[in-house]
């Protein structure tokens, strides 16, 4: 793979954008960071710029950004069959945007370290993420590269089949990741991963985090392949769904004893906890030397798109965790917040904002 650096003019200035509202809108918006420069103590400087006093520490997300192009049909074709769509539409979506675009509606300050292509769809994405209250001063655009995409098949039952194309996400990722890129890390209050960009690019910027004593969840969504050890080494939260710690574990998933089992499988490759998403039947948290806790699912009155869904529970958990809530509190706010995220369609379209949340819970 051919990795080049970015220079500064690659990245995204929402400051440039006549038609883009300014970060001051958001109830989650910093005050920019001006002249900030780095040295000796640069770990200080910039932790001092970004979390004043009356400011938590950021959520750090790095993944992907894509557009998902969503068809709505009444069942996946068969081999060789064409079939038609009763409607489509594109909507922003990848599940690092996800993750980012999440945890800013729920009011917690939010950096997107990213790549996007200059496209139309690089500019839907990144509209989305801003409006959503997310900082974007981290976010890359790859001329060389189109955005990412997904084809989101939609079913009547709100089930859904993904196809995704890599894209910036996958290509020109800098061989080194900028020293910027690490240092916003290293001020986070948690960092987010997935497998939807390169491993290696995980690898730098979880090793950044955990010596800046900073906890690291790793969605194992995404890229359906083993994981390195070298990244597990790094991991303090594995969240995998039911289907994905079967197939990375090499385990049956279907009970919860078997559950347990793969999940002690992933602690003994060095992840001690392994937060474990049953879509309909809740979650589960597994802590190495503890009793399993469980979480039962907050149902939806309505399901209509189970797309981000995973993702709105793992950057809801990351917050309330952030926000010093206890490992159960932390479960039952990101179940609420996956439940009203599957009543809506789309990915980030349907994230919840706090005060959603925190009223489903009053109700519960």
């Amino acid at each position: 793979m051919n990795q080049t650096s970015l220079s500064p003019s690659n990245y995204w200035h929402p400051t440039n954008q006549p038609n883009l509202n300014p970060f001051t809108t958001s109830p989650t918006a910093f005050n920019p960071i001006k002249s900030l420069r780095f040295n000796n103590q640069n770990l200080l400087v910039l932790r001092s710029a970004l979390n004043p006093s009356s400011q938590p520490p950021p959520v750090v997300v790095v993944g992907s950004a894509n557009a998902d192009i969503y068809v709505e049909i009444d069942r996946l074709p068969k081999d060789g069959e064409t079939i038609s769509a009763k409607t489509g539409i594109t909507l922003p979506g990848g599940k690092g945007a996800n993750q980012a675009c999440c945890a800013a509606k729920l009011s917690h300050p939010t950096y997107f370290v990213g790549q996007i292509g200059d496209d139309a769809h690089g500019s839907l994405v990144a509209d989305a993420l801003r409006e959503g209250g997310v900082r974007l001063d981290y976010l890359a655009v790859v001329p060389a590269a189109p955005t990412g995409h997904a084809v989101v098949m939609l079913q009547a039952s709100g089930q859904n089949s993904i196809v995704i194309v890599g894209g910036a996400n996958v290509t020109f990722w800098p061989e080194r990741l900028p020293l910027r890129h690490l240092e916003v890390v290293s001020s986070a209050g948690i960092v987010l991963l997935q497998r939807e960009i390169p491993d290696f690019v995980n690898v730098q910027v979880a090793k950044a985090a955990r010596n800046a004593g900073v906890p690291v969840i790793f969605d194992a969504g995404g890229l359906d392949a083993p994981i390195p050890q070298e990244l597990l080494d790094f991991v303090d939260i594995f969240s995998p769904n039911e289907s994905e710690l079967g197939r990375l574990t090499g385990l049956p998933t279907e009970s919860f004893e078997e559950i347990t089992q793969a999940a002690v499988k992933c602690h003994k490759l060095g992840v001690k906890q392994v937060l474990v998403k049953l879509g309909a039947k809740g979650s589960a948290l597994f802590i190495e030397g503890e009793e399993p806790i469980q979480q039962p699912a907050i149902f939806a009155k309505t399901v209509i798109d189970t797309t981000g869904a995973g993702d709105t529970f793992t950057a809801a958990f990351a917050v309330a965790l952030t926000e010093g809530k206890s490992k159960k509190e932390c479960l039952r706010f990101a179940a609420a917040a996956a439940s009203l995220c599957v009543q809506v369609k789309g990915a980030i379209p349907s994230m919840p904002d706090r005060k959603s949340v925190l009223e489903l819970l009053n109700h519960h």
